[in-house]
């Protein structure tokens, strides 16, 4: 083999080697809190998406569940400064950042999984997700569908307003959220998402409403015993990226992250419709006791909005929100 030879090879190694340098200097390993245990739909979506990621760029990223990196209205502040990268939490605790994204947090407005699917993926999540960006300083790039969030309580089997005399319920700190329960007769208590096994577990509180899968991944079935099939809210988890991160990737990775948070939400709401019938039966064999509201709940909505639609028509940005909100899932 000649010199000549020789040294075109050595350069040729040693170009490469220059490139998968750069290339590992490039390369981001992100950090994603979530809010929930692994098992859920936060963590379902979480690793979709990070699946995706690794497979459309050179950057991957890794979970942080059970609240790690603080608490979810924290992750919020945290990636607002560009001290976290990203976050999957509960809408509920992006409103107090963003307010008109409450409109997705007002009670009996969304009735179900295709209800949320066509508000996010439409005119109306797009609208909010520009919101977002300039009122908290993130970006929502993917969307996790929980499912209702159901009552559970450790007391009595809840069938009516009148049952839930007397419980002490857990709630998230929302004010759209505890106005809700006091339309019903009752001040829930606001409590961190951190706290609230222990504080179901100790008797501190004893109740809190989340989706089935949420109570299934959390294992509330060991401090809980009944379910009331409430509809009032249904659970939608955004996955949110600090906006100054997101900023300064590449024109190339912004749109491979957009790309992957789309088919990891396209990817949720499969996982939703496969997976929420059997974890309820799975609670139901571990001892958790399933109810119906008696009277096809109407007495809950009449109640609830009522009190609480017209006290949030300007926070979510005019009662004409909610009106093309309605209008859009047939209901206007």
């Amino acid at each position: 083999m000649s010199f000549k030879t020789n040294f075109t090879k050595t350069l040729c190694v040693a170009a490469s080697l220059l490139f998968l340098a750069t290339v590992d200097a490039d390369a981001k390993r992100f950090k994603i809190a979530v809010g929930d245990a692994a098992g859920g739909t936060q963590d379902a979506l979480g690793k979709k998406f990070v699946e995706l990621l690794k497979a459309k760029t050179s950057h991957s990223a890794k979970l942080f569940h059970n609240g790690q990196l603080g608490s979810e209205q924290d992750t919020v502040n945290d990636a607002a400064l560009g001290t976290l990268d990203m976050s999957i939490l509960a809408i509920n605790n992006i409103t107090p950042f963003s307010p008109t994204v409450g409109v997705f947090t007002l009670p009996y407005v969304i009735l179900s999984l295709d209800d949320a699917v066509k508000l996010t993926q439409g005119d109306v999540g797009q609208e909010l997700i520009a919101n977002t960006i300039r009122d908290a300083k993130v970006r929502i790039i993917g969307w996790a569908y929980s499912g209702f969030r159901v009552l559970t309580n450790s007391k009595k089997p809840v069938r009516s307003v009148a049952d839930l005399k007397g419980l002490v319920i857990r709630v998230p700190k929302n004010a759209i959220m505890l106005d809700t329960y006091k339309s019903w007769g009752i001040n829930a208590t606001p409590m961190a998402w951190s706290e609230t096994f222990t504080g179901l577990q100790q008797k501190v509180v004893d109740g809190q409403d989340n989706p089935y899968i949420t109570v299934h991944a959390m294992k509330f079935y060991e401090v809980q015993k009944y379910v009331t099939n409430v509809r009032y809210l249904f659970s939608i988890e955004p996955l949110i990226i600090s906006e100054s991160i997101f900023q300064g990737l590449s024109e190339g990775d912004r749109k491979a992250i957009l790309e992957a948070g789309k088919e990891a939400t396209l990817y949720s709401a499969q996982y939703l419709r496969d997976s929420e019938a059997a974890i309820k039966k799975d609670l139901q064999a571990k001892g958790m006791q399933i109810d119906d509201p008696a009277d096809g709940e109407k007495e809950f909505i009449e109640r609830a909005t009522k009190a609480v639609w017209p006290k949030f028509y300007e926070s979510i940005g005019g009662k004409e929100k909610l009106d093309k909100v309605l209008a859009i899932l047939g209901r206007g």
